[in-house]
């Protein structure tokens, strides 16, 4: 289920022949390893209704991560991530090429076993898709859940449609996975369905509004329920994320989004995925850069509780 292509190990310390995001291990068995947070990537982009390409969002982000490895600790934190939390990169989810059922089912099955096995995920896309599965075997392990979900686009688009990166939020109510009336949607800049319960806070708004006065606000909308936390790439301005399939303008600064991410770490927050980087159309890894920052930022707003 798990991808490795590291063929036979070198048994010495100084000497890896690969390295997974931020140089965490690769470790291909997770379920039994002492990890608290498993990365996981989807390399799947069959579900895009817009540019192709999000299948090597997990290369590109793992690559450009590197970038990030030197620092002992992250900016503003003041302490190095791995003293707290323990992570390990387990590689991509393996599936049957151009079957997106098969993905679907691989991708839920793995993380089903994850959390049963006490872990926590972080997932990389691939395309928006991928969420669905995963709120699937989180919430048969945690129970309906909020959603709090950093996007230019709602996702609740009912077309029918059973693989579809922008129908998502549609299924995931429906099914009971999520409670849209404790769900928050952030940056959303594109047309949308404003009475489905859930509450938008519009790009518009993001950008005037004070970090303090929305992350009140989510947290007021969320309260103690378990939140399932996901961030499409394109919620940034194009100027900040031009590598992806559906870009808008008018979107967040990522600093902005930073600091929504670090104002929100005290939610209970038991899963998170980042998708949507689409790398062939991308100018100077900013936008994969601006995703492993985001997803560095999604760990340390875990080890910050510890």
């Amino acid at each position: 289920m798990i991808n490795s292509t590291l063929g036979n190990q070198v048994d010495n310390s100084l000497v890896s022949n690969a390295f997974g995001f931020l140089r965490f291990p690769l470790n291909f068995q997770p379920y039994s390893s002492d990890a608290e947070w498993v990365i996981t990537g989807v390399p799947f982009d069959m579900a895009t209704s817009g540019r192709a390409g999000s299948r090597h969002g997990p290369a590109a982000i793992r690559q450009v991560s590197t970038n990030l490895a030197w620092e002992s600790h992250r900016w503003p934190w003041n302490f190095k991530l791995t003293d707290r939390l323990n992570v390990v990169d387990c590689g991509d989810v393996v599936f049957a090429f151009g079957d997106a059922q098969d993905m679907s089912d691989k991708l839920q099955a793995h993380t089903e076993k994850l959390l049963e096995s006490g872990k926590r995920c972080l997932t990389f896309g691939g395309d928006h898709f991928v969420t669905l599965p995963l709120l699937r075997a989180h919430a048969k392990h945690f129970g309906k859940m909020a959603l709090v979900h950093f996007d230019a686009h709602t996702d609740t688009y009912g077309n029918g449609s059973k693989f579809d990166h922008g129908t998502m939020f549609y299924h995931a109510p429906k099914e009971g996975l999520i409670d849209p009336n404790h769900s928050v949607q952030i940056g959303i800049r594109t047309e949308h369905d404003s009475d489905n319960g859930f509450t938008v806070l519009d790009a518009g708004q993001v950008n005037d509004r004070s970090v303090d006065d929305m992350v009140a606000q989510i947290k007021e909308i969320v309260g103690d329920l378990p939140v399932y936390l996901t961030f499409d790439i394109d919620c940034l301005d194009p100027a900040f994320a031009p590598g992806t399939g559906t870009p808008v303008i008018g979107g967040l600064t990522s600093d902005r989004a930073l600091k929504l991410l670090r104002g929100i770490q005290s939610l209970n927050i038991v899963g998170m995925d980042l998708v949507e980087v689409a790398p062939a159309y991308d100018q100077s890894e900013i936008t994969a850069l601006a995703a492993a920052s985001i997803a560095l930022e999604m760990l340390y707003i875990q080890a910050a509780k510890k």
